[in-house]
Formats: structure tokens, C-alpha cells, sequence
């Protein structure tokens, strides 16, 4: 914690990204060092001079204890790329951010992510494909990441919602700062059933070139990108460019070649740029989301008792209801329900709505017998 503030602060300071965060702390160890350090030392650090002499005089008017209770206040959780809970394939990218701020929580289920981008002003055609591919993918418990902008990520954050899945929303200004402001009820329901983040500061406003800029961790978080509508002036552009530059899939729904709203969709189809997809399952089977090599990474993270064991036999990536598992199983209703309700918390199963369920990864256990089954 006395750590962090320091990060925070350095968060605060113009010009001071990544790499000169990486270089500081490279050179003395610790922001904490690097705080009380003087212009001529910042410069031995590698920072150029007029960069160290802003570092040195941001003391003067950036306090880190008044920063890090700004941040409590607000409910905010403040994650550098050191923390646990700093999201495992942002921290892949070349440009990832030095802190996150988070509303909300991230949770290691959230590697299952897809990005789902597109236009401001999607027609009709763009909403009903963009609503529909979302819930499909949030049923197959997918997290939803998107920018809750108007439009498309707007849309598809709803979606998520209504499906009973995550969503994660990436802003373009800081966490006390809606933009735009009718989302504000939207941001509230994102941060309780996953997270709202954001690179930039409390305080900080929506400035045009804020959105570009968080482009980047949109798709960072991401397995792969989807774009769902998206004319030849969309920054949903922009965030299928950082994918593919991430090494990350770039999917795409293609639209009437008549319609000026899918010109660019249509334009990543024809070069190549990113994979035509018509549904859901052409994305779960094109980045293997349900084999066995996906499951082993976090199988072992989850051990399982006899009554969880004997429940998940009966719940499958379809989902099913519980009164269907009790008959199926034989087993009691409370133990039945007892087991869903941890399966849940351990990140094996999701409840989808009305009492159904549906698995998100493989069991321990399973995988166990599978290796016997294939040794």
C-alpha cells in the first residue's frame, strides 16, 4: 500500500508512461525512490531534461497520501502491473497501462473475454447483430469487454446484463467522470456484475484523445476482437488494429456492401484483416474455447468435492435447469443447490437466468481422468 500511492502520483505526472515508469523503477528500485529523486538524478535515470523537471516539480502540487485517500474514497481499487489482480493479458501487451483503476472487480474468469466493438450509430441491422452474437457468447460465459460508449458498446454491455454474464467496460476518462452521462445507471450495473476500469486519473475528462488511447486495453483484455458494425471512420478500427498489433484474433460481421455502415467491417473481411463470423459459435470454435487445452490452464485452480463432482457431470456448456440436475443426479435439492452455489463462486459454472446453468471450464477432476483415458 505505501508502494502504491507512489505509482499513483507518477500516474498523475505528464509524459511519465510505461516506459519511463519501467525506467525508473529499473534504475532505483522503487516509484517510492524515484519520487524523492532530483531533476539531475531523474536525468541519470534516463528521463530527458524537460520530462525530469516536470517529475521534480509535480512534488510540489501532487501529494501521494492525498492521491491514495482520493482513490479510497471513491471505491476505487488501484491495480499496478505488479498486483495479482492486475489482468493477466493486459500485462502481455507492449503498451499496457502502469496502474488500472477499478470499479467493480476482476476475476480470474475474466480471461475468458471477447471484445465486442463497433459504431455510435449502428443501424438496425448493426443493433439486432450486435444484441443477439453478445447474449449467445455471454451464455457460453464469455465476459463481455467494450468501451460504454453510445451505440454498439452500449448495446452490447445490455447484453451481457440481460444474458446473467460479465461485462467489463473500458473508459476514456477518470471512474468519477461518466461519459456519456447516460450511462450512468449502465456503469453502476457493469461494476456490480464485473468492472468498470480506466487508465486515466480521477478527475480526468472524456478528451477526444482519451478514446483512442484506451482502444488498446479494450482489446489487450481480450482473447480476440469482434467488430460488429463498423463504417470506415470507426475508432472500432482502431481497437481491431491494436488487436492484430497484440497478436490477438480480429473477428468481424460482415454487413451489405450497399450499407456505408459496413464499409469498414467489410474492409478488415477483404483484407484479411479479420475472420467473417455469422454467430457465436464460429468464435468459440475458432479460438478453441471449448477443448481440453483451454481448460487445463485453470483446472487445477479449482478442487471439487463429491456432491460438486456429481453435479457437474450434468451441467454442459448448454444451459440446464437445476430442477433437470436434481432429477438427473438423484441427489438432494439443498445438496444440489449447495453445490451450484459454490461451483459458482469457484468459477466452474454460471447461473444464465431462471435457474439454469452452464459450465464455463473443466473440472480438476475431469481432466484427470481424461489424461488416463488418453495416457
Amino acid at each position: 500500500m505505501s508502494e502504491l500511492k507512489y505509482w499513483i502520483a507518477f500516474n498523475r505526472v505528464r509524459r511519465v508512461g510505461r516506459a519511463r515508469v519501467a525506467m525508473l523503477e529499473a534504475h532505483f528500485g522503487s516509484l517510492s525512490e524515484a519520487w524523492g529523486a532530483s531533476s539531475a538524478q531523474l536525468q541519470q535515470a534516463g528521463l530527458d531534461r524537460r520530462t525530469a523537471a516536470t517529475a521534480a516539480r509535480s512534488r510540489s502540487r501532487i501529494d501521494p497520501d492525498a492521491e491514495m485517500e482520493r482513490v479510497q474514497q471513491a471505491g476505487v481499487t488501484a491495480l499496478t502491473w505488479h498486483d495479482d489482480g492486475y489482468p493477466p493479458r493486459l500485462k502481455e501487451i507492449y503498451d499496457k497501462p502502469p496502474v488500472l483503476y477499478v470499479k467493480g472487480e476482476i476475476l480470474p474468469e475474466d480471461e475468458r473475454s471477447l471484445a465486442v466493438v463497433g459504431t455510435r450509430r449502428p443501424t438496425a441491422y448493426g443493433r439486432e447483430v450486435a444484441r443477439q452474437v453478445t447474449s449467445d457468447l455471454a451464455q457460453n460465459g464469455l465476459t463481455i469487454v467494450s468501451g460504454l460508449a453510445k451505440g454498439v458498446d452500449g448495446i452490447v454491455h445490455r447484453a451481457a446484463l440481460e444474458a446473467g454474464a460479465r461485462t467489463i467496460a473500458v473508459m476514456g476518462s477518470g471512474l468519477d467522470v461518466m461519459y456519456p452521462r447516460e450511462h450512468g445507471e449502465l456503469a453502476s450495473q457493469i461494476a456490480e456484475n464485473g468492472a468498470v476500469v480506466t487508465e486515466f486519473p480521477l478527475g480526468t475528462r472524456p478528451d477526444s484523445q482519451n478514446f483512442p488511447r484506451r482502444n488498446r486495453i479494450i482489446s489487450g483484455m481480450s482473447l480476440g476482437t469482434l467488430v460488429a458494425e463498423a463504417p470506415e471512420s470507426s475508432g472500432a478500427l482502431l481497437t481491431a488494429r491494436h488487436a492484430l498489433e497484440q497478436d490477438r484474433e480480429v473477428f468481424c460481421i460482415p454487413g451489405s456492401i450497399l450499407a456505408p455502415n459496413s464499409r469498414g467491417g467489410n474492409r478488415l473481411i477483404r483484407d484479411s484483416a479479420a475472420k467473417l463470423v455469422t454467430c457465436a459459435d464460429d468464435i468459440i470454435e475458432e479460438l478453441n474455447l471449448t477443448t481440453i487445452e483451454y481448460q487445463i490452464e485453470l483446472a487445477a485452480f479449482f478442487p471439487e468435492d463429491e456432491a460438486q463432482a456429481a453435479v457437474l457431470k450434468y451441467v454442459t456448456f448448454d444451459p440446464i435447469h437445476i430442477d433437470e440436475i436434481i432429477r438427473n443426479s438423484s441427489l438432494a435439492s439443498s445438496t444440489v443447490s449447495g453445490a451450484l452455489t459454490m461451483m459458482e463462486l469457484r468459477g466452474l459454472i454460471r447461473q444464465v437466468g431462471g435457474m439454469n446453468y452452464v459450465r464455463l471450464r473443466e473440472s480438476s477432476q475431469e481432466y484427470q481422468t481424461a489424461q488416463g483415458e488418453h495416457g
